[in-house]
């Protein structure tokens, strides 16, 4: 699978952001949701999203939260922080986010579209003890359930790569890949060698355009 930027950078970007969340929620008051939608309008989620090392290692999730904040409501001052001795459920919903974004490459905006701050919280009290990988796959499931779309679309867009453009490239027809991508024509079944040539410039293994 294509991820959002390097390994290296994900558990960084993860406390970075579960920090943000617990910040801008606990200490600044900011309601869950809202807190969501001024995250995924502001800045920061971008940059995060495009893997940009400055926000993803070099700056605190305190700092994230102030610069989001400030952006979106123009907040200019800022409450100081309890001193904390276990990881909080606003703390875990943002380290999960951000996991499952670097997961996926998925848009925050798509990803708390289907994901509520209410259904996090709700999934924090079963799964905060279990491996990432488990919330993972739970989101997967819905995103691509409220999405309905494939894999070559979703890699594709993430590329941002026109499907005329990706056709030019690969070679493959036109035609296939729109039949591809609205499920008229199985994938599964593809040639290998279409297969190739898709994942070659999509820069993706073979096996990640296959359907489940």
């Amino acid at each position: 699978m294509t991820h959002a930027y390097q390994e290296i950078y994900l558990s960084n970007a993860q406390a970075a952001l579960g920090d943000a969340f617990d910040y801008a929620i606990r200490a600044c008051g900011v309601p869950g949701e809202n807190f969501i939608k001024l995250f995924t309008v502001s800045s920061v989620s971008k940059h995060m999203e495009n893997g940009e090392a400055d926000y993803l290692v070099g700056k605190s999730g305190v700092e994230l939260a102030v610069q989001i904040l400030a952006e979106t409501t123009g907040m200019t001052e800022w409450p100081e922080r309890q001193e904390q001795y276990a990881r909080s459920c606003e703390y875990w919903i943002g380290w999960a986010a951000a996991y499952y974004q670097w997961y996926s490459g998925r848009k925050y905006s798509e990803i708390f579209e289907v994901l509520s701050f209410a259904e996090l919280q709700k999934m924090y009290y079963t799964l905060h003890e279990a491996d990432i990988g488990k919330f993972a796959d739970i989101a997967d499931a819905r995103i691509r359930e409220h999405f309905a779309e494939t894999n070559l679309r979703r890699i594709r867009t993430a590329y941002g790569c026109s499907q005329a453009e990706l056709a030019k490239k690969s070679g493959v027809g036109l035609r296939s890949i729109q039949l591809y991508e609205q499920r008229k024509k199985d994938i599964n079944k593809a040639n290998a060698e279409s297969l190739y040539r898709l994942s070659k410039v999509l820069g993706c293994a073979m096996e990640d355009l296959l359907e489940k």
